[in-house]
């Protein structure tokens, strides 16, 4: 079964790489004129999604590449998850009504943008050039863990997604946190990332 999993599942990189790349999508998706029903949905989404991803890296994808490559953007990256984790936690308990709301969902993407620079420009070339032979195992425990830890917040899924069906994201959502298991190709995760990151640019 592991090995099966193994082939079926992406390499841990590629699995990395979806994952920003359906966070950068949603957050694209945010509206400030949008109803409050739909910007809580979607902000509970983007936070969820957050959380399981950043378990991921430090539980499986930081401790593997410690071994070989301790760098200062590795050391700093989990500091990073823990700074996003204090945003969402700012954002769950603020309504959607509260003047900061919005600037406090734009700043926690910002520290989102920041730190997926730093993973796909450093860390994730550093992982296939170090461990490549690792990539693929390293890739099936994520989509194991991943299960293991959504299973248990699916209702709070399903009721995020059900508060944004309007933005459109519930597709990309299920996929990502449920499955974990799509391989993009190269060619179209370039185009989508740069397409969200040149909307992300304009917007601020």
């Amino acid at each position: 079964m592991s090995s099966l999993l193994s082939q079926l599942s992406p390499s841990i990189t590629n699995m990395i790489r979806l994952d920003h790349t359906h966070v950068l999508t949603a957050f694209h998706q945010y509206e400030i004129g949008s109803s409050e029903r739909q910007k809580r949905g979607l902000a509970d989404n983007v936070c969820l999604a957050i959380e399981i991803h950043a378990q991921l890296e430090e539980e499986i994808f930081y401790p593997a590449l410690r071994v070989v490559a301790d760098t200062e953007v590795l050391r700093k990256s989990t500091p990073e998850h823990d700074e996003m984790r204090g945003l969402i936690s700012r954002l769950r308990n603020m309504p959607v009504t509260d003047g900061a709301f919005d600037d406090t969902y734009f700043d926690l993407m910002r520290h989102v943008m920041h730190h997926v620079a730093d993973e796909e420009t450093l860390l994730l070339p550093a992982a296939e050039r170090l461990i490549p032979e690792q990539l693929s195992e390293l890739g099936a425990r994520m989509t194991r863990r991943r299960l293991e830890l959504a299973g248990p917040r699916a209702p709070e899924l399903a009721s995020s997604v059900a508060r944004s069906l309007g933005t459109g994201t519930i597709v990309g959502f299920g996929s990502m946190m449920l499955a974990g298991a799509h391989l993009l190709t190269r060619g179209k995760y370039a185009n989508r990332l740069a397409s969200a990151r040149a909307r992300f640019s304009r917007a601020n």
